[in-house]
């Protein structure tokens, strides 16, 4: 079919020309954004909807070029869009995900300056007081064993947990202990 009369019989809604379009023109489009993206599917997908497009536009479509040019022009320009739309889906994906990692990295380095304030507090105890808030808090001994352990009564235990915890809450804002 010549191409005025192919272009024409689009224009003019006539299956016939519509036919002849496709199995014409489908297979090398489709090798076409097939070797632009390595995607029999998409390519498949690009070249339908630009296809239908043209169907679809046929009264209001003006070629200046060969039919051949005109389509695989549109076909690339609908690879294109489809690159695009992909990318913003990805750099909204990029964003929440950097979001997420600079929150997480954020927070550790938060919890890792509250631990490094706290260790610094913990070593202005007093030797036997750090000594017994360690056991008790670090290797989660309870005070009898730590009294058993130091040769010291629970009482004294409890008493100098009560002053590291009472020194530690007076000089560290923000920790719970």
């Amino acid at each position: 079919m010549d191409e005025k009369k192919l272009i024409n019989g689009l224009r003019k809604g006539r299956e016939k020309a519509y036919r002849h379009l496709f199995s014409e023109y489908y297979e090398w489009l489709c090798n076409y954004i097939f070797n632009l993206c390595a995607d029999r599917s998409l390519a498949e997908d690009i070249i339908q909807d630009a296809i239908v497009g043209l169907w679809e536009k046929r009264k209001s479509i003006i070629i200046t070029t060969s039919l051949k040019s005109y389509l695989f022009k549109t076909c690339h320009n609908r690879f294109l869009q489809h690159i695009r739309s992909q990318k913003i889906k990805f750099d909204t994906l990029d964003k929440i995900r950097w979001e997420v990692i600079s929150e997480a990295t954020l927070e550790e380095d938060l919890y890792d300056f509250k631990m490094e304030r706290l260790n610094r507090l913990i070593d202005q105890l007093p030797p036997r007081c750090k000594e017994i808030f360690i056991q008790n808090k670090l290797e989660k001994k309870k005070y009898k064993e730590i009294a058993l352990d130091m040769g010291i009564s629970v009482k004294t235990v409890e008493n100098q947990m009560s002053k590291a915890l009472h020194f530690l809450r007076a000089n560290a804002t923000g920790f719970m202990l």
